[in-house]
Order: C-alpha cells, then sequence, then structure tokens
C-alpha cells in the first residue's frame, strides 16, 4: 500500500463516513500542504513523511532516507497520488481535516477502522543521494 498525507481519526470501530462530514477537495487539500511536510502514522506508528511542493508536486520517503518524488491530483473529493517508482499505478485517499493535522482513509474503504494520521514536521524530508552508503 503506498502511504500518503494522512491523517488522525478518532474512534477506531466507525466507519469514517460516519463520523464526517465531506472529505477535503482538491483545493483545501492543497491549501492545508503545499510548502509543508508531514509525517504519517497508522494508528499511532510513523511509517513516512511527505513533502509538498506548488503544482501537485511532492517527495516521499518512508522515512529510511531514499526519497521518491510523485504528483497528486484531485479526483472528485479523492486525492490521489503517483510515485516515479509505480509510474502507472494511483492510488486514490480520502482526507479530514481535523486539530493538529489531517486524518485519512483509502478510498472506497468505508469500514476502515486503521487510524491514519499525518501531521506537520518541522524542516524538509531527510533524502540521501542515490550513491550514498558505506
Amino acid at each position: 500500500m503506498r502511504p500518503i498525507a494522512l491523517a488522525a481519526f478518532t474512534a477506531l470501530t466507525l466507519p469514517l463516513a460516519a463520523q464526517d462530514g465531506p472529505a477535503m477537495s482538491g483545493p483545501e487539500f492543497e491549501a492545508a500542504t503545499t510548502g509543508r511536510t508531514l509525517t504519517f502514522s497508522i494508528d499511532g506508528t510513523p511509517y513516512g513523511a511527505e513533502q509538498y511542493f506548488a503544482g501537485q508536486r511532492l517527495q516521499w520517503s518512508f522515512l529510511d532516507g531514499r526519497c521518491l518524488t510523485g504528483r497528486w491530483e484531485a479526483r472528485g473529493r479523492q486525492i490521489c497520488f503517483t510515485y516515479e517508482d509505480r509510474p502507472g499505478e494511483t492510488t486514490c485517499w480520502e482526507f479530514w481535516a481535523e486539530a493538529g493535522g489531517l486524518r485519512a482513509r483509502v478510498a472506497g474503504d468505508p469500514g476502515a477502522t486503521a487510524r491514519y494520521t499525518a501531521r506537520e514536521t518541522d524542516g524538509p524530508l531527510y533524502c540521501m543521494g542515490p550513491d550514498a552508503g558505506v
């Protein structure tokens, strides 16, 4: 599963759609993310971070120093992501704003109970060059 700008949830046992209004629109997502770096967690455990740039461009890392470039686009109220390592594969999410960050779920999974969260991180991603190492 491709990680992406995810969000903080409230109850784990209720479908997210039952707790919220409509997911964020493309312009709302863009306003909430452009120029920021977000750290993503599943059920409170960090697993990656994404830095958002103008023009719907982004950079993702699994927090291992390796970074991938990508793009996002809005499809209705879904935010869909494509990354350089899988150019023909797109993963779509639904996002909601909440205090301190975003909360999200994989699009089309209204019964999801995993807690995906995204919180703003200080500074840009840490990305090593492709030939870094010993």
